[in-house]
């Protein structure tokens, strides 16, 4: 049978597959910034929405088993497309705080379960070296995705409150709804074009049988290595990220929160001009570029210089919470500094589980990776709203370097074969 382009279809995948992300995640913080929460409580809060990602691989083997990669796809679109309209509907209840967290944790359940489904259909339909390639575009239409939510989404309600009188709540509400419009236009369109590989059948089975896949894989996976490579592998994927974890949340709250607080004071237009389109630019470029280069020279060539782009430039954070700039283009140029080496960065963590997840029981191998990695993310975020506002935001950031230690320890003792990315002879033509 012919391979479908896959231009067609990787593209919106990934940007389906972070569009509910970037809003749970990203989103949500500038709302509840917008509707009074301290950044203690967004932090943790927000965070604890990240669990679903970090306990996927327990339900992953149900998405093996049963139905196909594509059919969990497209049911897993509906829900989160419901689930943006559930938001929308609570935002203005009195209970609009419990309300929207429910949607969210049924948004965030349902897009990691979409996850598993399109990062398995996308390793069961690309051989490797097109997984190489297309690694740097899928995180350009993921990453194309989070400007859609920092750089459109939260600029929207701004305007939307300067046309209905500030009524944040109301504004907010608009936006979620002609989000789950746009996502049922995304689960139709995939209703067409995505392919049916040959080998996107379901397995079969019951409860019991899932069960068992998931001692299996947990038992297949922790035999994917020797004990003590087994151990760095892990360490690296659940501390990569540790300086990038603390940032996540409060370079947000930062841009956005006024002077007085130690923020610069952006308005929602302005943090979606610099920190949504020309920081998610770099951020492209970044992904971009790296998948580029590791498809040309293989991952091991390039995780050194991969690693540094991750974490020299959050010197940039460090720099604005002393300096104060007011001008919208020098913070700009620098938050496109920044999110460039973040998409170098990022290039080589999605690499390394790609490389990890090799062999049998790829779906849920590599589904029990992005876990880790999401735990990765998630307890560091949870307390970092805390640290900031325990020694400000000047001594948060000047830590934030200092975690970077961190990521050239858990590096220094992965290993990764020479070959893996490369192209090679056979994929040629």
């Amino acid at each position: 049978m012919k391979q479908r382009n896959p231009w067609a279809w990787v593209p919106t995948l990934y940007f389906a597959e972070g569009l509910p992300n970037v809003i749970v995640m990203t989103v949500a913080v500038a709302m509840y910034m917008q509707l009074g929460m301290s950044d203690t409580d967004i932090a943790l809060y927000t965070s604890w929405l990240s669990l679903p990602w970090v306990i996927k691989p327990l339900w992953s083997p149900f998405v093996d088993i049963s139905k196909t990669k594509r059919w969990w796809v497209l049911a897993m679109q509906v829900l989160i497309g419901s689930s943006l309209a559930g938001v929308a509907f609570t935002l203005n209840a009195s209970f609009w705080f419990q309300g929207t967290m429910f949607f969210f944790f049924l948004m965030a359940f349902s897009s990691a379960t979409h996850d598993i489904a399109a990062d398995g259909f996308y390793m069961i339909e690309l051989d490797s070296h097109q997984q190489a390639w297309f690694v740097g575009i899928r995180n350009t239409f993921y990453r194309i995705a989070v400007i859609v939510g920092k750089g459109l989404l939260v600029p929207a309600a701004g305007i939307l409150q300067l046309t209905f009188r500030n009524q944040k709540a109301f504004t907010w509400s608009l936006v979620f709804y002609g989000l789950a419009g746009v996502f049922l236009a995304i689960w139709l369109y995939h209703s067409f074009v995505m392919p049916r590989p040959a080998d996107d059948g379901g397995k079969g089975g019951r409860a019991g049988d899932a069960l068992h896949e998931i001692r299996n894989n947990f038992v297949s996976f922790l035999r994917k290595f020797p004990a003590k490579q087994l151990v760095f592998a892990l360490l690296f994927l659940l501390l990569y990220r540790f300086p990038e974890a603390m940032l996540t949340k409060m370079t947000d709250t930062f841009l956005m929160r006024p002077n007085s607080e130690g923020g610069l004071g952006l308005s929602p237009q302005e943090y979606g001009l610099a920190n949504g389109t020309v920081g998610l630019i770099g951020l492209l470029l970044g992904g971009v570029v790296g998948g580029m280069l590791a498809s040309r020279d293989g991952l091991k060539r390039w995780l050194w210089p991969f690693v540094l782009a991750l974490t020299l430039p959050d010197l940039v954070y460090v720099y604005m919470s002393y300096v104060m700039p007011d001008n919208l283009w020098l913070i700009s140029s620098l938050l496109f500094i920044e999110q460039f080496g973040y998409g170098l960065g990022f290039t080589a963590l999605t690499l390394y589980m790609l490389f990890f997840s090799q062999g049998s029981y790829k779906t849920s191998h590599y589904a029990i990776c992005t876990g880790i990695s999401y735990l990765g993310l998630m307890l560091p975020g949870m307390v970092s709203g805390w640290l900031k506002d325990a020694v400000g935001y000047r001594t948060f950031f000047i830590l934030v370097m200092a975690f970077c230690v961190i990521t050239f320890a858990v590096t220094a003792f992965v290993k990764i074969d020479p070959e893996f990315g490369k192209r090679q002879p056979a994929d040629k033509d």
